[in-house]
């Protein structure tokens, strides 16, 4: 990591790695900065391991930028979706590295270099960045509307689960080059590791039991693996996250509409991408376009909380492009007795350029996808802190198999780290200290 000892030679250390298992996602920063606190983590240059079918990576829209100095009114403002891009303002996170499955794709593959800041217009945080993911949320500004700007770079890259057999058709391998990606070789189940940091090998190479990846899968792995290495050796600590999602996630709101209406819902929150030559200030044009059709489809789905007569459905639908809210609000009527207006404006809200991921996983998929994460982490130094989110109660991961995948997960860490010190947050028997 960077060359800052006397820094690094401060922080304390963790006798037993501790491994802190909430619920909803955002609920992990409260013990991030906990350790921060304790000068256990480093309060800035921190790099974050994100293992999610998620991003995370939006911005609460509405808040003040200077929030994020008020920690305790800071986590009453964040949720699922928002709670990572406060900690990069607030200086703690510089190196985010998204690795994703290969049901996600809401972000471009590869690096991301940008600027994070203080909108001097609205003193909401604010991005430099132009890809899409940020563009449909209205959440890019040009550079020079940026004050306290804090450089981030964010690396998103694929994990493939290992294919079983000793090789390849070469069309997968030709194929498999095109995008950065982790094919990681894996076992029946992980060698029994010490305490220890793991010890880094020249060549990458997983050690685990019965490893049966091809040669082009050793060659990607080995590549990928030390493209994260040496991020992480730019910052001076880091911590791994992972959401129980990564290994099978659902998309809960194709379960709560019917078809027509999540088409319909598709149609009114649709974002057009942008031509990718376009100039700052059509950018600019384009968010701001962006902007007044979330505020005007947030003011009707509120004026509905207030009162679905058919007469308010009407006016608002005489607007244009508003035409398909009358057989939408009336299918709706025609299901439930109170339609909850917020959740369908939720909902809404995750339709824009793609559909949320969603691909329940088999066990095996599970399996061949936490032997690809094993050997990714047997591969590099030990963090200082792992968070894990079970997202089931809102049923990302499904909650029939969360219990599972938790359980196979704290083994991995296990095997990998030795005694950790788990806190199972989201368990009224949690021993917390």
């Amino acid at each position: 990591m960077s060359d800052t000892r006397g820094h690094r030679a401060r922080l304390r250390r963790y006798s037993k790695l501790p491994v802190w298992v909430v619920e909803d996602h955002q609920e992990v920063l409260p013990f991030i900065y906990r350790a921060i606190g304790s000068k256990h983590l480093p309060d800035s240059n921190i790099s974050f391991l994100h293992f999610d079918s998620h991003p995370d990576l939006l911005i609460p829209v509405n808040m003040p930028a200077d929030t994020v100095f008020d920690k305790e009114a800071l986590f009453g403002e964040l949720s699922i979706e928002n709670w990572i891009m406060p900690a990069v303002y607030a200086g703690h996170f510089s190196q985010v590295i998204w690795l994703h499955p290969m049901w996600a794709q809401q972000i471009r593959e590869g690096k991301h270099h940008f600027l994070v800041g203080k909108d001097i217009s609205t003193t909401t945080i604010r991005v430099t960045s132009t890809d899409y993911y940020f563009l449909s949320d209205g959440l890019f500004v040009p550079e020079d509307q940026l004050e306290n700007q804090k450089p981030l770079q964010l690396d998103v890259i694929m994990v493939e689960p290992y294919k079983l057999g000793s090789s390849q058709d070469d069309s997968d391998s030709v194929s498999s080059t095109k995008k950065p990606k982790l094919a990681l070789g894996g076992g029946e189940s992980p060698a029994a590791a010490d305490g220890d940091a793991v010890t880094l090998r020249s060549d990458h190479a997983c050690q685990a039991p019965s490893c049966s990846c091809s040669g082009s899968q050793q060659s990607q792995r080995a590549a990928s693996a030390a493209e994260i290495l040496d991020i992480l050796k730019t910052g001076d600590a880091f911590v791994l996250d992972i959401d129980l999602d990564f290994f099978s996630v659902k998309n809960p709101f194709k379960e709560m509409f019917t078809q027509e209406e999540y088409k319909i819902l598709q149609e009114l929150y649709q974002f057009k991408k942008p031509d990718s030559n376009l100039s700052e200030e059509d950018l600019v044009d384009v968010v701001d376009a962006r902007t007044h059709q979330l505020e005007d489809l947030e003011a009707v789905f509120a004026d509905l909380c207030d009162g679905d007569s058919e007469e308010t459905v009407r006016g608002w639908a005489s607007n244009p492009g508003m035409e398909s809210l009358v057989p939408l609000v009336q299918s709706l009527k025609n299901r439930m007795e109170v339609p909850d207006y917020e959740m369908v404006h939720q909902a809404g809200l995750t339709c824009d350029y793609s559909e949320l991921p969603h691909h329940i996983s088999t066990e095996e998929e599970i399996e061949h996808l936490l032997q690809s994460v094993y050997c990714l982490l047997k591969s590099l130094p030990k963090p200082t802190l792992v968070t894990i989110a079970r997202s089931s109660l809102d049923d990302y991961c499904p909650p029939e198999q969360v219990d599972m995948i938790q359980g196979k997960v704290l083994d991995m860490l296990h095997s990998l780290y030795g005694t950790l010190d788990t806190h199972l947050v989201y368990s009224e028997e949690s021993p917390l200290s």
